[in-house]
Order: C-alpha cells, then sequence, then structure tokens
C-alpha cells in the first residue's frame, strides 16, 4: 500500500528526532536522515528545503502538539494549582518518555545559531504565553499575590522545569524526572502565594 504523503513527512520527521539525537544536528547528514525515514535522498527536498529547515519544523509541529495536550490536560483543572501541576507533569512526563526529543531540544537547539533562534522563537512564545495566562487567570481569581510581574513568574516557571529536564538528561540515569512534580509545585505555590491545597474550595 502507498504510503500518503503526510505519513512520508511524519516519518522524516520521525527520523530526523532520531538522527539528530543520535549524532548531533551539526554531523547529521540528510542522507541519514532520509535513510532512517525509509525513503529516498531526494524525497527529503520535496518536503523541506534543507536540514535547518527539518529542525525547525520539527520543533514547530511537536512543540504546537505538545502545547495542545498541555491546554487539553489543563481542561478540567479548576484553579491555578491544578493548572500549575498539569504544566509541569505533562512536560517532565513527556520529556520522560522521548528521550531523542528531549536531546534535540535540550541540546541541538540550544546552539549559538541566531537564525535558528529567531525560527524557533514563535513555538516558544505560545509557551511562554501559556503559562503567562494561567499567572494572570491566578491573579484574576485572587489566587496568586496581586503584585506579582507575570513576565518573572513565568522565567521562574519555565526556567525552573527547563533545567530540571536538563539535569535530567545530562545524569543520564534511571531516576524518574516526572516524580519531581510535586516539588517544583510546591516550590512556586510559595514563590507565588497560592492557597494551601487543603484551603482550596
Amino acid at each position: 500500500m502507498a504510503i500518503s504523503q503526510e505519513d512520508k513527512y511524519e516519518k522524516i520527521l520521525d527520523a530526523a528526532i532520531e538522527a539528530f539525537a543520535e549524532v548531533g544536528y551539526h554531523s547529521c547528514q540528510v542522507a541519514k536522515i532520509a535513510r532512517m525515514a525509509g525513503v529516498a535522498d531526494g524525497t527529503i527536498y520535496l518536503y523541506f528545503k534543507n536540514k535547518e529547515d527539518i529542525l525547525v519544523r520539527l520543533f514547530t509541529e511537536r512543540m504546537g502538539r505538545f502545547i495542545e495536550l498541555i491546554r487539553s490536560e489543563m481542561d478540567s483543572c479548576q484553579n491555578t494549582r491544578s493548572r500549575l501541576r498539569a504544566i509541569v507533569h505533562t512536560h517532565l512526563t513527556y520529556m520522560e518518555n522521548n528521550r531523542a526529543l528531549a536531546t534535540v531540544s535540550q541540546i541541538e537547539l540550544r546552539q549559538p545559531n541566531s537564525s535558528l533562534y529567531s525560527a524557533i522563537a514563535f513555538p516558544l512564545r505560545d509557551y511562554f504565553r501559556l503559562i503567562e495566562e494561567v499567572i494572570e487567570e491566578g491573579i484574576k481569581q485572587k489566587e496568586i499575590i496581586p503584585s506579582l510581574n507575570v513576565h518573572v513568574a513565568r522565567q521562574m516557571i519555565f526556567g525552573t522545569i527547563d533545567r530540571a529536564t536538563t539535569d535530567w538528561f545530562f545524569a543520564r540515569s534511571e531516576r524518574s524526572l516526572s516524580k519531581d512534580t510535586d516539588c517544583m509545585i510546591e516550590l512556586f505555590a510559595g514563590a507565588l502565594g497560592l492557597p494551601k491545597e487543603e484551603n482550596i474550595k
């Protein structure tokens, strides 16, 4: 049965994640991605302009799905604490279950490349905005101290999650990343002035 164009596109992205994680973005050749995806070298260029385009679209599309997943997990949340837990737990679990993608996001996308950074800035801003929305709603609902600087609070939350993921990645141990969820939530709760869990109605 013939593979659809959409399936080929996804197979190339999946192969790129594995290839970049295995040998690094700069060392990886497009031919390797094609081989791992089971397509001809020339097929890659029917979907992507070059290797950088593959990396950018990989991050953009996977980040888009990731944000959708977090939003779906937040749908049933009734307060700021549970929304923050949805963000933290989903992020940590997702990276824990997708180590190759964690390699790309924590290592390969951190290279000093201004054009690459500009290209991935948009999906990152979407994630930042999601966190800021949770903080703003918490202030509106009087669960977070009103004098809080939303931008600084978002930096604290994202920075902590991101750094924990990087530390877990480099440790290369069997330690669970997602088990840090509750510890982080308590840290954020203290910084944001959230009510104690037993006081939430």
